[in-house]
């Protein structure tokens, strides 16, 4: 994917515990890892491929990448 130059597409980075490999439902919402809100998709992967690769040896810790200027504003997509 790539971003428009200057333009601000923010992401949103986070993570943790899975209740089972099938699923992705979190053990403890509680113990979520907020990585952070990023400006655009480059950094974000950057930020999830260090927390994913950090946490490798455990195989329930997932991280994700959730396009919140999607949900801001749907009709741009």
């Amino acid at each position: 994917m790539t971003d428009t130059p200057g333009k601000q597409l923010l992401h949103l980075v986070f993570g943790g515990e899975l209740t089972s490999l099938e699923s992705n439902e979190f053990k403890d919402l509680t113990n979520l890892d907020i990585v952070g809100v990023f400006p655009n998709y480059a950094s974000a992967h950057a930020a999830w491929k260090a927390k994913a690769q950090a946490t490798v040896d455990n195989a329930q810790m997932r991280y994700f990448i959730v396009h919140l200027h999607r949900l801001l504003d749907p009709q741009q997509g």
